[in-house]
């Protein structure tokens, strides 16, 4: 992997390491603040919907202002709204942070995923993609087992020891990556060309990319509360965390195993999903912790297939100097996720219970496992013969 590369998954590495407050965020609003599952709900839908400008915007800051200084703002951004909710006095206080802190969270996102497509031959794109999971995975396993110790201290230090962390990766980005040299208006006469919503391969990966962040993201809002409805601490849900986080990592290899590699895209991602679709059925019966981390090795390795090949198809669609923009606009999925997961999670939740929650999402899983084999457009690496006749425009429908 190329230096800058290298250098951007120790930082993020770091940053991740303190990054296991969010799923504490309804568990504090319920604790702290006296409030519904309801309001809960719904003040974690507020921050999910304000990472979608986030996103858009970071994407667009990544192509016309640079790639490190988008995200260090974005992260000191982070560490001042993580700050102000782990001091709020109210409800009100806290609603107001989570919404700075969504306006904010979304901003490094696109120029991170940016540097690692760009800096990379397509070849080694998926294999790049694995490995920032895995970074943030190996940061993640810590942050879980702090999650574990601190959550039962106190919820609060959660967001401290979040802000921290993204302090120190801003710096890290600060002082370790080149200096951006952003592009002069006017300098790429094919920036008009940049048009993510009109190229229909993006808008049909964009849609099943929802559908995927949407049970991701209810699956891990509602975990630390699914879990005290089974007689769990809610604290036990870093441990699960921490599972997770490791299998990402130590299954690196099977990333490289020649049968997966050949694998196709819309098949590795049918794959994926049926991965996803046998954890939370592990989660619907398990009754033990055990049990549940049996569970959660499996829907990480379902995970692990997802993230490594979704964004590198994502990167290979977007024409030169736009991966930015097509990787903003990808990734306000987790955003539409963000916003609809706490209120659809907690709901389901409270009127079905954590078993009905979790088979209804192993039922999404199977459904897009089979929409993945018919709907996914390969790589256009994959395509040279065809577009030697019909050449294809990025950016632009077909």
């Amino acid at each position: 992997m190329p230096r800058t590369v290298r250098l951007l998954l120790l930082a993020r590495t770091v940053n991740r390491l303190g990054a296991f407050s969010l799923p504490f965020l309804t568990a504090l609003i319920c604790a702290d603040h006296g409030a519904s599952l309801t309001t809960a709900g719904l003040v974690s839908a507020a921050f999910g919907l304000a990472t979608i400008p986030s996103r858009l915007v970071g994407g667009r800051l990544a192509d016309r202002v640079g790639r490190r200084t988008t995200i260090v703002l974005g992260l000191c951004g982070c560490a001042v709204a993580q700050l102000a909710i782990a001091g709020s006095g109210s409800l009100t206080w806290v609603v107001a942070s989570a919404i700075l802190l969504g306006l904010a969270f979304e901003l490094y996102e696109p120029p991170s995923q940016a540097i690692i497509g760009e800096s990379v031959p397509e070849r080694q794109r998926v294999r790049a993609f694995s490995l920032f999971s895995a970074a943030l995975a190996l940061g993640g396993m810590g942050a879980g087992l702090l999650a574990a110790v601190v959550g039962r201290w106190d919820l609060r230090w959660l967001f401290v020891i979040d802000a921290a962390t993204c302090l120190a990766c801003a710096l890290l980005i600060r002082l370790a990556l080149p200096h951006d040299r952003p592009a002069r208006p006017g300098a790429d006469p094919g920036d008009t060309l940049v048009r993510p919503l009109r190229d229909r391969a993006l808008v049909g990966v964009l849609a099943t990319g929802t559908a995927y962040a949407l049970i991701h993201q209810q699956t891990v809002m509602t975990l630390p509360l699914a879990l005290t409805r089974q007689g769990l601490p809610a604290a036990d849900a870093g441990l699960l965390f921490t599972a997770a986080a490791a299998t990402t990592v130590l299954a690196q290899p099977l990333i490289q195993l020649p049968r997966v590699r050949r694998l196709g895209t819309p098949l590795a991602l049918s794959l994926a999903h049926l991965l996803l679709a046998a954890g939370l059925t592990g989660y619907a019966l398990a009754r033990t912790l055990p049990a549940l981390l049996a569970a959660a090795v499996v829907w990480s390795l379902g995970d692990l297939l997802v993230m490594g090949r979704v964004y590198a198809l994502v990167t290979d669609l977007a024409p030169p100097g736009g991966s930015g923009r097509y990787l903003a606009v990808f990734g306000t999925s987790w955003g539409v996720a963000a916003t609809l997961a706490p209120v659809l999670g907690t709901q389901l939740l409270a009127r079905a219970g954590a078993t009905a929650s979790w088979s209804t999402m192993a039922v999404l899983c199977l459904l897009l496992a089979a929409l993945h084999l018919r709907a996914t457009p390969r790589p256009p690496g994959h395509q040279h013969a065809a577009e030697a006749i019909h050449p294809r425009v990025p950016g632009t429908a077909q």
